[in-house]
């Protein structure tokens, strides 16, 4: 087995701060080795590609993958690979959710969102050119023809798609201005949000030795609710912080009438279902007790960010 060095599973002595800051430091060398020079021809769009996927973000979902590779002992080349791959796909969604035609936003983590720095179709051409790419070096990374590497690629596709983030997204969009039930809402954001934070921690377990049949029930349902959970606090944040703290425009959702938690339950509601949430996600991992220790960090971090 190879080991994490500093990211070593069940090393005491390692806070989740640094433990944090290693993977985010790890997975950021390794997106600038992976994404195209910006001197490549044709130069503008690699050099588009490489502003709206580095230097910004907490990588949440690239934590979660490689936080759940803890609990199949895998090797951190492996999660490094499976990481960038969700995040290439995270930062091509940021980039065609911000465009006029989506939500039209000019701010992301901190600066002028893609389409504001170049143009939209750069933008367009950038979050297609970040979607192929997580699947090409899935392809190219990994070991080839392996039943677990099609595993691995058949479940990132799906979550990107119709049936998961694409799809989440248009539903989203076909809401603006209509009153959703709670299971509607659930849904929406459980594809919209939840299918690629799900993808992001089965991909990480994947990595790694086969988890049992109960393992992966487990994990699973960990990785439903922290997707949901973090779409959640993303609806209290917007309606609780400003513009500064969260690194994009505070409020759009209520301004373009699209239908939240916050909305739908009111703050203090959403707050508990945020509580509960959380708890049943870290009840989920007891059965892989000190392994799932990073995984119940993150749920905790998840809750408690503030941008």
């Amino acid at each position: 087995m190879n080991s994490f060095d500093d990211l070593a599973p069940g090393q005491g002595e390692s806070s989740f701060t640094d433990w944090m800051r290693s993977v985010q430091a790890r997975v950021e060398a390794s997106l600038a080795r992976l994404l195209p020079s910006g001197e490549a021809i044709p130069a503008r769009l690699h050099q588009a590609m490489r502003y709206a996927s580095l230097g910004g973000g907490k990588r949440v979902r690239p934590l979660l993958a490689f936080a759940a590779g803890e609990l199949s002992e895998a090797a951190p080349e492996r999660l490094e690979v499976v990481a960038c791959a969700v995040e290439l796909i995270h930062s091509y969604s940021l980039v065609h959710d911000d465009l006029p035609c989506m939500d039209n936003d000019v701010l992301r983590r901190g600066r002028a969102t893609c389409h504001v720095e170049y143009d939209e179709a750069t933008a367009l051409l950038v979050g297609d050119s970040l979607q192929s790419l997580a699947f090409e070096i899935l392809a190219r990374e990994l070991p080839g023809g392996s039943e677990r590497q099609r595993e691995m690629i058949r479940l990132l596709a799906r979550a990107s798609g119709s049936c998961g983030m694409a799809g989440g997204q248009s539903i989203d969009l076909a809401a603006v201005g209509q009153s959703l039930c709670l299971p509607e809402l659930e849904m929406m954001h459980a594809l919209k949000t939840g299918a690629l934070i799900r993808a992001a921690v089965l991909l990480g377990a994947l990595c790694g030795r086969a988890l049992s049949e109960g393992e992966r029930e487990s994990l699973d349902r960990f990785a439903k609710r922290a997707g949901l959970l973090f779409q959640i606090v993303d609806d209290i944040l917007d309606c609780t912080s400003n513009t500064t703290t969260l690194g994009k425009t505070a409020g759009k959702d209520a301004a373009a009438a699209k239908p939240t938690y916050v909305s739908l339950l009111g703050l203090e509601r959403t707050r508990q279902l945020a509580a509960d949430l959380q708890q049943q996600a870290v009840e989920a991992l007891g059965v892989f007790a000190e392994r799932s220790r990073r995984l119940v960090e993150l749920t905790d971090f998840i809750t408690r960010r503030k941008f």
